[in-house]
Order: C-alpha cells, then sequence, then structure tokens
C-alpha cells in the first residue's frame, strides 16, 4: 500500500467531483461513484469545465485535459470497487448516510485499503468503530473549491494506525495540497471555529442589527477576510451549515451551536445559498 494508484470517490456532487479531479490530475486512476449517472454526468461535465478553465488560464496545458479525464471511470454501483486501494467518502454530512456507505465499503474493499472520509463534522473514530478496519479509517477533509484550495485536515480517529495517517498526509502533499493533522473532535479545527461566526453573523441578521452586506463589510474591511461570512455561508450552502452546527451542538451538548432560527428557516424555504440561486444573497443559478 506504499504506492496507491488506484483511488474511489464516493459522491459526484461539489466535494466529490473536486476531489477526484484532483487525484485525476495529479496522476491517479479515479472511479467516481454515485447512484445515478445523471449524477456522475453532471460531475464530469463540471470537471471537464474547471479543467479547461485552468487550460485557458495557462495553469494547465491543453494537451492534458483529456488524459486527466481519461484517468476517471464512472459507476453507480460500490460494488464495482473491489480492488480499489483508497476510497474517499464525499456524501451529504449525515452521519446515517455515511454510516451505509462505511459498511458497504468494508465490505467490499480489499483488506490492507484505506477508508478517508470528507466529513467536515462528523466523528472518524465514530465512522471507523462501524467497520473492521478502524486503524485505516481517517478524516481527509478538503476543502471548497477543491482544485484551488490548499488545505486537506487529515483527522486522526482514535484507532487510526501511525502508518494511515503517514500514508494519507504524504498523498495529501502529492495532490500538491498542506496537509495539517488535526485530532478528532465534532467540527475538527475549521468548523468549530468557522461555524459559531457564521451562526452570530445570522443572528445578526435576523435581530435587525445589521443588513447581510453590512455584517459582511465588517469582516472584509475590518479583519482583512477576503470574503465575510454570509458569503462564505452562502457559498458552503446554508443546508450544510445547519447540518454542522447540529452536529457540534450534539457533540458539545453547548447551546451556543444551536442553529440560528433564520438559517433553518432558509433551509426550509429551499434558500440554501448559491447552488439553489438564493441564501443571504441572489445568484444566477
Amino acid at each position: 500500500m506504499s504506492d496507491i494508484q488506484s483511488v474511489a470517490v464516493i459522491g459526484a456532487g461539489t466535494m466529490g467531483s473536486g476531489i477526484a479531479h484532483v487525484f485525476a490530475k495529479s496522476g491517479f486512476f479515479v472511479t467516481l461513484c454515485d447512484v445515478e449517472q445523471r449524477f456522475l454526468d453532471r460531475a464530469l461535465a463540471s470537471i471537464r469545465t474547471n479543467l479547461g478553465r485552468e487550460a485557458a488560464k495557462g495553469k494547465l496545458p491543453e494537451s492534458e485535459v483529456e488524459p486527466i479525464l481519461a484517468r476517471i471511470t464512472s459507476a453507480t454501483s460500490m460494488e464495482s470497487l473491489s480492488d480499489v486501494q483508497l476510497a474517499v467518502e464525499a456524501a451529504p454530512e449525515r452521519f446515517e448516510l455515511k454510516a451505509e456507505v462505511f459498511g458497504t465499503l468494508d465490505h467490499i474493499l480489499p483488506e490492507s485499503a484505506i477508508l478517508a472520509t470528507n466529513t467536515s463534522s462528523i466523528s472518524i473514530t465514530r465512522l471507523g468503530a462501524l467497520t473492521h478496519r478502524a486503524e485505516q479509517v481517517i478524516g481527509m477533509h478538503f476543502f471548497n473549491p477543491v482544485p484551488v484550495m490548499s488545505l486537506v485536515e487529515v483527522v486522526r480517529g482514535m484507532a487510526t494506525s501511525e502508518s494511515t495517517f503517514t500514508m494519507v498526509r504524504d498523498l495529501s502533499t502529492r495532490l500538491g495540497k498542506t496537509p495539517v493533522e488535526v485530532n478528532d473532535a465534532p467540527g475538527f479545527v475549521s468548523n468549530r471555529v468557522l461555524m459559531p461566526l457564521i451562526n452570530e453573523a445570522a443572528y445578526s441578521v435576523m435581530e435587525g442589527v445589521a443588513t447581510p452586506e453590512a455584517v459582511d463589510q465588517v469582516f472584509k474591511l475590518g479583519m482583512a477576510h477576503p470574503m465575510g461570512p454570509l458569503t462564505l455561508a452562502d457559498f458552503i450552502g446554508i443546508d450544510v451549515c445547519v447540518d454542522i452546527l447540529r452536529v457540534l451542538h450534539e457533540g458539545f451538548g453547548n447551546p451556543k451551536y444551536y442553529p440560528c432560527p433564520l438559517l433553518v428557516r432558509m433551509v426550509d424555504a429551499g434558500w440554501l445559498g448559491r447552488k439553489s440561486g438564493r441564501g443571504f444573497y441572489t445568484y444566477d443559478k
């Protein structure tokens, strides 16, 4: 397992397609798996578009676009993943769904394969305990947009072995990313710190303290943030923010993590941010 070449990515959404993109671009053979072919077709079209954008900006030779795409195959069943060396789960941020994926992968993958999850908040230890290979289960938390953002939080579960951690840390470097070691805790570092910020920003709007534009201007001009917390919430997805806040609230039992009612109402209304065309701001879909 010292030289991983074949990788599976489970989930062809925004994060899964981005993860498949960076693995294929770095020379790995990737199987991108989702439940319906239309999700896979959409992901492959997105990867092609993003590679074309990189080529147009001179960041990638035009001649490399097709060979990169040729290294990605699609599958609608995890049964086809029986010979991969690493699987990266990128399903939606719901424990029950991820648990189902992990159980299936544990049954199908070779005994030596590493099982990674791109979860942004759910316990690596808890997911690992569902398998017969807890020492080979690890968090590999990429950031959106994956081809652009350099950070990967490499998260150790309680049972994660040193060899698994070392392999995934080195693998992240091969992808051109900067791995940062984090121990398992709700939200890890990134979302444990970020989500209360977004939550309080939402409360400021709900309570009439300021408009979304004003809140974001304060952080851009006063704290030198490249984008304000509410613009970032729209980019992440309001539903994803609420899911993570609920994981933090359950994990810590601290009311400061309880999702702001405005965020919950926005999810109920289908105002999920950029992906739905409306969140704190409106967007062309």
